[in-house]
C-alpha cells in the first residue's frame, strides 16, 4: 500500500470541497421563519382548546389575585 504524500492528500481534499460546493448549489435555498405559517396550524385540536381554556383561568385568576381586596378599582 502506497503511503499517502501531502500533495495526494491536498489533491483528495480538493476533490472533496469541489463535490460538497456542487452539491450545495443543488439545495433549495433556506426558507425564512416566518411565525404567519403557524396561524391555523392547531385549529382543529382539542388539546389546544384545553390548554387555552385553561391558561385563561390562570390568567382570570391571576387578575382576580391582584385585584385589591376592599372593591376599589
Amino acid at each position: 500500500m502506497n503511503e499517502p504524500t501531502l500533495e495526494s492528500l491536498a489533491a483528495r481534499l480538493e476533490a472533496v470541497e469541489q463535490f460538497v460546493a456542487s452539491q450545495r448549489a443543488l439545495m433549495p435555498p433556506p426558507r425564512t421563519k416566518d411565525w404567519r405559517r403557524t396561524i391555523g396550524m392547531f385549529a382543529d385540536s382539542e388539546f389546544i382548546r384545553q390548554l387555552d381554556a385553561e391558561v385563561a383561568a390562570v390568567r382570570e385568576a391571576e387578575r382576580a389575585a391582584a385585584r385589591p381586596s376592599d372593591g376599589s378599582p
